[in-house]
């Protein structure tokens, strides 16, 4: 019963839609008929609004990081389980009809949450990846799949396993975006 409900209040979490929100409630806007149509925060900031971009980003971390510390300190034993829900439901919200973000930054959040010094690998690997390319999508595919490389020297099979999973998770959600790279018709991310 505990593996269901932590399952769905995690999946509930992940899939609180605020790139929607906050450009629908300020900006007027639908945030699906913008850009990519994503609802998360690289999309966000292509509203032109860098205030609603930033916030989407910060939240979008900070559901799951509420959410995997709460599961971590009360059933640690599933906190694989709330991890991977609450990344599914900002991928495939129900509110949304199921089309969701990307899930970086959520994973991001899921990364400081079960492992502080991975989210700092993530992000530093990201910074340097983007300062090279400036291809958003690029950095966050090389840097989901620098997770799985480093847990596999320092961490249990288990782990290894779960943050692969993640890293395939990003690559599909990332599809569109590996074809436009492939074509060079990726467009180029301003983040300041």
């Amino acid at each position: 019963m505990e593996f269901l409900t932590i399952g769905i209040v995690s999946y509930l979490m992940g899939s609180i839609p605020f790139g929607f929100i906050l450009t629908k409630t300020f900006l007027k806007k639908d945030i699906r008929e913008i850009g990519s149509g994503n609802i998360g925060a690289t999309n966000a900031l292509r509203t032109g609004n860098k205030l609603i971009g930033y916030t989407t980003l910060i939240l979008d971390i900070i559901k799951a990081v509420i959410t995997v510390i709460f599961v971590k300190l009360n059933y640690p034993e599933l906190i694989y389980i709330a991890s991977l829900c609450a990344f599914l439901g900002h991928v495939f919200p129900v509110w949304l009809k199921f089309k969701g973000g990307k899930g970086v930054a959520t994973y991001v959040g899921i990364l400081f949450a079960i492992n502080i010094f991975l989210g700092f690998i993530f992000c530093g690997s990201w910074l340097i990846i983007f300062l090279l390319s400036r291809y958003s999508s690029l950095s966050s595919l090389v840097s989901s799949f620098a997770i799985p490389v480093y847990v596999f020297f320092y961490e249990q099979i288990s782990a290894t396993f779960f943050f692969g999973i993640m890293f395939v998770l990003i690559f599909y959600t990332h599809r569109e975006n590996i074809k436009r790279l492939k074509n060079k018709e990726e467009s180029k991310t301003k983040i300041y």
